[in-house]
């Protein structure tokens, strides 16, 4: 008869705790960017145990552990993973949207390219199938190797309202018409205990009804009944301001109308509200009208599809983007977008990371990196670019285990070449990529 060894026989018994066979690493000697706003910790070190960090701070005060692997990572630069607070997952393929493509394999793909650009968080707002909650779910019990997922189940437009006329989003948001559409709509969200609730609130540049502010207040006020966040797509500065006073938590885009004025940042500081500024959906309205250097990127071109590069250079699609009647504004809604971040964010309103990736032509985890770029050109300095994108993050969210590399939080990080706090742009010479502990690049 063949003879197992004793610890086999008591694990077969459930006699061993989980403890004794632990998954133990040490990472030492790099700079360490903690994602608190804390100065970096030079000659750092993190042990992660089981994919949750025992420690982190300077290697010469570590409690090396005995047995553990150990990885060398002498001249590198270790950061939180990026948490994208405004993402649209499984929708698109190539450069088509319909809710047919809202599979697993579609999610996974979309998971793991943001993964790969170090993004180890996103939040889809609004515009995902009910598979979310089982994918979620089957994350949540688990340590997972793709990109965690947080959701707003399906948002709130009204009857025929933006987004729905977009190709391939009709029937995707909910649209409603009364208190009592949106007391059983907000009832069903939380019953799926979705992480933020999702309002588009905008006229599409006068093209489709917008919602009415009564009803943006009665959904504002049924999800703070079930303890749920509200986010707002908007654009003009008076719905800001509107659905601040209204008691939104999140204007999940930057003012892009008009300038900022002192009556908004007061209001978004007293109250509390958070600014998503997404500016890179700004740039995905005008950039490819005309040829431009990205397309050709390495750091693009390594995940993105041949056959949606070649459609975007053709003179075909660009002539046709160039007949848009609206196309020479919307650099400037950019330009004013970044100045009204760079107001909000120096009169003290806390700023969210998020990028509104997913749809046709808005490029997963790539444009979180051209969005820090962006938030740099609006005045914000490096670290607090970080910051929004990691610990801030985490913290609007209310994501306890996630967004710094401290004790007791989730091992989700980024190994750099170079130090982003030095230029934003060595974001992306990322070496390697971990999510609960589990290297996913």
């Amino acid at each position: 008869m063949t003879q197992f060894p004793a610890r086999w026989a008591a694990v077969a018994c459930g006699l061993v705790a989980a403890q004794a066979f632990a998954e133990v690493r040490i990472l030492e000697n790099f700079t360490l960017i903690d994602g608190t706003g804390r100065p970096p910790v030079a000659a750092a070190a993190l042990v992660v145990r089981d994919g949750k960090i025992d420690y982190a701070g300077p290697k010469a005060q570590m409690p090396a552990p005995a047995g553990a692997e150990r990885l060398d990572l002498a001249g590198k630069y270790v950061m939180p993973g990026i948490i994208d607070l405004h993402v649209h997952l499984g929708n698109v393929k190539g450069l088509v949207q319909h809710p047919k493509f809202f599979t697993r394999e579609n999610l996974s793909e979309q998971l793991r390219t943001y993964a790969w650009y170090g993004v180890t968080a996103v939040v889809s707002m609004g515009t995902d199938a009910d598979l979310i909650y089982q994918v979620r779910a089957e994350q949540r019990a688990a340590r997972p190797t793709l990109t965690r997922i947080f959701t707003a189940g399906r948002g709130f437009t009204n009857k025929n309202g933006y987004p729905s006329s977009v190709p391939g989003m009709k029937g995707v948001p909910m649209e409603v018409e009364s208190a009592e559409d949106v007391r059983r709509a907000v009832a069903h969200l939380a019953d799926r205990r979705v992480d933020v609730v999702k309002i588009w609130v905008d006229d599409h540049l006068g093209k489709e009804p917008k919602i009415p502010l009564e009803l943006c207040r009665a959904i504002i006020e049924e999800a703070h009944k079930h303890k749920l966040k509200v986010a707002a797509h908007i654009f003009y500065l008076e719905d800001a301001k509107r659905l601040v006073e209204a008691g939104v938590d999140a204007l999940a885009h930057s003012v892009r109308d008009r300038a900022a004025d002192q009556e908004l940042i007061s209001m978004m500081k007293k109250r509390g509200t958070w600014l998503i500024p997404t500016l890179t959906r700004e740039v995905s309205t005008f950039v490819y009208a005309r040829p431009h250097p990205f397309l050709d990127d390495p750091f693009f071109t390594r995940m993105a599809d041949p056959q949606v590069i070649a459609t975007l250079k053709s003179p075909e699609y660009q002539k046709k983007l160039q007949g848009d009647p609206n196309l020479g504004r919307y650099e400037e809604f950019l330009r004013t977008a970044q100045k009204n971040l760079q107001a909000i964010s120096a009169g003290g309103v806390k700023v969210g990371f998020g990028t509104d990736t997913g749809p046709p032509a808005r490029f997963s985890g790539y444009f979180d990196h051209w969005e820090m770029e962006l938030m740099a050109e609006a005045g914000m300095s490096p670290a607090e670019i970080i910051r929004s994108a990691t610990g801030r993050a985490a913290e609007y969210l209310g994501a306890k285990d996630l967004g710094t590399l401290e004790k007791g939080k989730w091992a989700d990080m980024v190994v750099l070449a170079a130090n982003p706090l030095k230029d934003i742009r060595n974001t992306r010479s990322i070496e390697s990529v971990w999510i609960a502990g589990n290297r996913v690049r």
